[in-house]
């Protein structure tokens, strides 16, 4: 069994792109709306704007940050897995990846507040 901590970690990887692309979809509709607003009522995009001063929302907003660049980084880690030779290192690859998700959330979260 001395590798059943690697497929472990792999599938933790899989699920968490999974659940990050299932989360973004669900988001969809919220962005589509604020498109149509941008579009067609002028007045009214002013206030969803002005509502999305609450600090709720910024945090929510990096959660999604967040949420996106999971995705991404996991999205790399699956090319990287179907075109480059199989690592050793391919566990230490996707724990790279998910903290340079969670830099570029905090980062985007910190010039927000």
């Amino acid at each position: 069994m001395s590798g059943s901590h690697r497929r472990d970690g792999l599938r933790i990887a899989s699920m968490v792109h999974r659940i990050s692309g299932l989360a973004l979809a669900l988001f969809l509709p919220l962005h589509f709306y604020t498109l149509g607003l941008a579009l067609n009522d002028a007045a009214e995009l002013d206030t969803f704007l002005r509502w999305t001063d609450n600090p709720l929302v910024k945090i929510a907003e990096a959660g999604l940050v967040g949420l996106l660049s999971l995705h991404l980084f996991g999205g790399l880690r699956l090319l990287a897995l179907e075109f480059l030779p199989w690592s050793p290192r391919q566990k230490l690859y996707a724990a790279l990846a998910a903290s340079a998700s969670v830099f570029v959330s905090l980062g985007f979260f910190l010039s927000a507040v």
